[in-house]
């Protein structure tokens, strides 16, 4: 499920006809919609595209509400100096073929000039996927229930550093629909899961949504626990970080690095996955995962972009240890074109194959958030 809330903005509008408001670059006279991002404001309806192999095709539609255009905090920041971005409100649900189902709300606001930035949100979901564990086989099941999240980071001085605490609670029945995944043991139907940790965040990128420099970095430790409204007690640990370097011109080089870890009784569910394009979610979970993965993008028109990527993964833990677990790879192209070109916005197709399973995704911007 590729295509965000904030990213699927981009593909919408630009397919939007307004009387008064022109789709056409004055610098080249392209398709483009800048000008329409820049100054819209209020409520904007905003389709999701799902092509994930774990769920099956589908799709659904959000609708957000702008506080402020990006025009005018594009004013405010020449007043203040700082850039900070529209707070943004918005509600949706999606669907997929395989019956998965989901919806939920969220608020993003920032304030004291970006120096602050607040998340929250609340979800309803019912996802039907599978679990492959020691038998490497799939066992189909549902997880239904809800979850929230409330975050909340504050810059570190005039640094490209955020730091803050994140607290996130679910609360999901589960149920095995065919074969029963045996090495577990008993599979508690009704499972709530509170954790609360730290979160720090690096980002010098040049573009949030398509960089061509800079590095973008996240670090979570989380522990959950009875007092925080877990059945269970364990701790989740994540690392991940991209940057990306221009090596020639019209040449970009991408680099990604995820590592996940869980320590205790944690859920089965909860455990990392390796992510990778043309890779099932879920399709390779364990207690530990490392991930690695590779993008090189040529601009071959100031507009378009070819895109090769390939990475590898490993999970390992409680199955198999880190020496017996097998290299998991998926690999690929795809293309950008930049619709909205005074904000650095690009949409495009990547199409990836592993050796389980290929697949095609819309984007907007990096593969990588």
């Amino acid at each position: 499920m590729r295509l965000s809330a904030l990213a699927l903005l981009s593909l919408f509008a630009a397919t939007l006809a307004h009387a008064e408001i022109s789709f056409r670059d004055a610098e080249d006279g392209d398709f483009d919609a800048s000008e329409y991002l820049l100054e819209h404001k209020g409520f904007l309806p905003v389709p999701v595209i799902i092509t994930e192999p774990a769920v099956g095709y589908g799709g659904g539609a959000m609708l957000l509400f702008f506080s402020e255009s990006l025009a005018e905090a594009g004013e405010h920041a020449k007043e203040t100096g700082v850039m900070q971005p529209p707070n943004i409100t918005g509600v949706g649900a999606f669907g997929t073929e395989n019956g998965t189902w989901g919806g939920g709300i969220f608020h993003f606001h920032t304030w004291g000039g970006d120096r602050y930035r607040y998340l929250g949100g609340l979800a309803k979901i019912d996802l039907h996927t599978d679990y492959y564990g020691v038998s490497n086989l799939p066992r189909a099941y549902e997880l239904n229930g809800y979850g929230l999240i409330q975050q909340l980071l504050v810059k570190v001085g005039d640094s490209h550093w955020y730091v803050g605490p994140r607290y996130t609670y679910f609360d999901f029945d589960t149920r095995f629909t065919g074969a029963i995944a045996s090495e577990l043991g008993d599979v508690s139907r009704d499972l709530a899961v509170g954790k609360a940790g730290l979160v720090i965040d690096y980002d010098s990128r040049d573009n949030m949504f398509y960089p061509t420099r800079g590095s973008y970095m996240e670090l979570e430790a989380q522990m959950a626990r009875d007092w925080l409204g877990s059945s269970r007690d364990f701790e989740t640990y994540e690392a991940r970080a991209f940057t990306w370097l221009p090596v020639a011109k019209d040449w970009n080089l991408g680099l990604r690095l995820d590592a996940r870890a869980t320590e205790g009784d944690v859920p089965f569910y909860a455990q990392p996955f390796v992510s990778l394009r043309g890779l099932p979610k879920g399709r390779y979970q364990d207690q530990y995962t490392l991930t690695g993965e590779v993008e090189g993008r040529w601009t071959f028109l100031p507009r378009w972009s070819l895109l090769a990527f390939g990475g590898v993964g490993r999970a390992w833990g409680h199955w198999q240890d880190f020496d017996e677990a097998d290299d998991t790879w998926g690999a690929g192209m795809g293309f950008r074109y930049l619709i909205a070109r005074k904000l650095g916005i690009a949409v495009g197709i990547d199409v990836a194959r592993s050796e389980d399973d290929s697949a095609f995704y819309f984007q907007v911007g990096s593969a990588w958030h």
